[in-house]
């Protein structure tokens, strides 16, 4: 966390938390969801529309911030340090989208490196790997390299149920549905 962030927090402790104006798609596109975004629906799943994920950010320099920011709360909440105000993140499939390598080493969307502890494959064919960071969904541009990866024996998929992968590995989808 950016020091001028816990300084922030220091000099503001009681701001109210965000809901529902921040998302994260499949890809490690971050979106700003402003009220008319938020009325359209949800940012995923059933009901969401293409008017509904809002607006793509696309400053480096803002979504560098949020990434170095990036944090998650005991309940499996992921959200972005705004200064003193925490802004939960809804997630379009998991916390962490991963880049892999040419050398099959892997880089979160945040820039983070990460070890590989283990990788699942639910039933639609997603493939997600589970490091030292957190549990994340590999890139569809980086299947090819994961592909590899699977057929050298470094990585051997589990099989998931993709519905249980929030609770199996401790996420939030959507951090507005839950009581506050």
């Amino acid at each position: 966390m950016d020091d001028i962030v816990k300084q922030a927090i220091a000099k503001w402790p009681n701001v109210p938390d965000c809901y529902g104006w921040l998302g994260l798609d499949a890809r490690g596109n971050w979106y700003m969801r402003d009220d008319p975004a938020q009325a359209a629906g949800p940012f995923a799943g059933t009901g969401a529309t293409p008017q509904s994920k809002g607006s793509r950010l696309l400053h480096e320099k803002l979504i560098d911030f949020i990434q170095r920011n990036y944090e998650s709360d005991r309940q499996g909440r992921w959200f972005f340090q705004n200064g003193p105000q925490r802004v939960y993140v809804e997630l379009e499939i998991t916390p962490y989208v991963w880049r892999v390598q040419p050398d099959f080493s892997v880089l979160a969307h945040t820039g983070q490196a990460a070890r590989v502890q283990r990788c699942v494959l639910d039933e639609r064919g997603h493939l997600y790997l589970d490091t030292d960071l957190g549990f994340g969904l590999v890139h569809t541009l980086d299947m090819g390299y994961a592909a590899d990866a699977v057929e050298q024996g470094l990585w051997v998929p589990q099989p998931a149920d993709a519905a249980r992968l929030p609770t199996q590995f401790g996420y939030v989808l959507s951090p507005k549905l839950l009581p506050k």
